[in-house]
C-alpha cells in the first residue's frame, strides 16, 4: 500500500467522519420513527454504507486496531453488524392482517404493507388456516398472554388416503408463527365477525363476514356497514355477551361468547339471533352465526441470525481485548524485585509536639 493509499486510508477512516455518520444516522432513524411509509429506506442505508466503509477503512490503517487481535475481531464484528443492518433494510418485510377464524391465509388481506426494495421473498407460497383463540385478562383489564392456535400443513396425508394433514402450533405476541422467514406474531387487535348470508331477488345467494371493531378496546362501539350488491346500505350493531370483568381477572373466549346482531336499514330495524333472517330492500339477509378475528403483525428480516452471530463476534472480541489487557497483568512490586516482607508495612507518621499527625 503507497503512501498515498494510506493516507486516504486514514481520512476515510478518521473519528470526525465516524461521528459525520452516526449524526446522519440519528437523522434517519428520527424520520424513519414508526416506520412511516412515505420515508424511504434509503435515509438509514446511505448513513450505514458511509460508516461501513469508515469503519473499514480503520480497520486497514489504523494498527492500534489491525495489530490487536481482541480489537481486530470486535471491529470485524461491528462491521459486520452495520453491512447486516442496511442489508435487513433492504429485504425487510412488515404488514397488518386482520384474518377469519376458519379462514385460510391469503396474502390479498394484508394491509399497511412496508417492504424493502430487494425484499424477494416467498407470500405466495405461505398457508396456514387461522383456529380459535383466548385471551387472558387480569383485574382492570390488564391483557396478558394470548393463545392463538393456526393449522399448517404438515407434508402428511390423512391416514383415510384423502387430502392433506394439519399440525396445530399456538402463537402469541412472544411466539411467532414462522413461515418461510416470515413471522406472524399476535397483537392487541381482534373482535367479533358475524357470518352473514345474502339471498339476493335475483341472482345467486352470497356469504361473508363482518369485522366489527377490536374488542374490548370498543366494548361499546360494535358497530359496522355493508352495501349489498343492487341494495342500500345496511347498518349492524353488535349487542354482546361475553362474561366480561373489570374487577377481576377474566378470559375472552370467542366459542363462549353470544352476540344480537341489530340490522338498521331506512327505517326498518330488527335484530337477530344466530340462523333468522330479515327481508329487506333488495333481498334476504341471514345471520348465520358469530365468529372471531384475530391480528397480527408480520415481519421478515433474513438477517436476524447473522445478526445475532455478528454480535456474539464482537462481544467475543472485545471480551477477549480487556482480558489481555486488564486480567493478566504483574503486580508492580513483584516487578521491581522488592522483598516480601516489604509489602503491607505500615511506616509511623511523623508528629507535631501536641501529638497531630502531619
Amino acid at each position: 500500500m503507497t503512501h498515498r493509499m494510506m493516507n486516504m486510508g486514514r481520512g476515510l477512516g478518521s473519528t470526525r467522519l465516524a461521528l459525520v455518520g452516526m449524526f446522519l444516522l440519528a437523522i434517519g432513524a428520527a424520520l424513519s420513527y414508526d416506520n412511516p411509509a412515505e420515508t424511504p429506506v434509503w435515509v438509514l442505508v446511505v448513513p450505514l454504507a458511509f460508516l461501513a466503509v469508515n469503519l473499514l477503512a480503520a480497520i486497514a490503517t489504523n494498527p492500534r486496531i489491525n495489530r490487536r487481535g481482541g480489537l481486530l475481531v470486535f471491529h470485524l464484528g461491528l462491521l459486520a453488524i452495520i453491512v447486516l443492518a442496511g442489508v435487513g433494510r433492504l429485504t425487510h418485510f412488515d404488514a397488518q392482517l386482520e384474518i377469519t377464524e376458519g379462514t385460510p391465509f391469503s396474502p390479498s388481506d394484508l394491509t399497511n404493507l412496508e417492504k424493502g426494495p430487494l425484499h424477494s421473498g416467498a407470500l405466495q407460497q405461505l398457508a396456514f388456516v387461522q383456529g380459535s383463540f383466548t385471551v387472558d385478562y387480569s383485574s382492570g383489564m390488564v391483557r396478558g398472554l394470548t393463545h392463538s392456535q393456526v393449522l399448517i400443513p404438515d407434508g402428511q396425508a390423512n391416514a383415510s388416503g384423502g387430502g392433506q394433514g394439519w399440525q396445530t402450533k399456538v402463537v402469541g405476541d412472544d411466539r411467532p408463527l414462522i413461515l418461510e422467514g416470515y413471522r406472524f406474531y399476535t397483537t392487541f387487535n381482534k373482535g367479533f365477525a358475524p357470518i352473514l348470508t345474502w339471498i339476493p331477488e335475483q341472482g345467486e345467494a352470497i356469504s361473508g363476514t363482518i369485522h366489527m371493531p377490536p374488542y374490548p378496546l370498543f366494548e361499546y362501539k360494535q358497530d359496522s356497514s355493508w352495501t349489498p350488491p343492487n341494495g342500500q346500505e345496511i347498518k349492524f350493531w353488535l349487542r354482546l355477551k361475553t362474561g366480561l370483568r373489570e374487577d377481576a381477572a377474566w378470559v375472552l373466549n370467542g366459542k363462549t361468547a353470544t352476540g344480537v346482531l341489530v340490522v338498521n336499514t331506512g327505517e326498518q330495524r330488527v335484530e337477530l339471533e344466530p340462523g333468522q333472517n330479515v327481508q329487506l330492500p333488495g333481498g334476504n339477509l341471514r345471520y348465520d352465526r358469530l365468529t372471531t378475528w384475530m391480528g397480527y403483525k408480520v415481519f421478515y428480516d433474513p438477517t436476524l441470525h447473522w445478526l445475532f452471530g455478528a454480535a456474539l463476534i464482537a462481544i467475543t472480541g472485545l471480551a477477549t481485548h480487556f482480558w489481555l489487557k486488564v486480567g493478566v497483568r504483574v503486580p508492580s512490586s513483584h516487578a521491581a524485585g522488592s522483598p516480601a516482607g516489604s509489602i503491607g508495612r505500615l511506616q509511623k507518621m511523623p508528629e507535631t509536639t501536641d501529638g497531630r499527625f502531619l
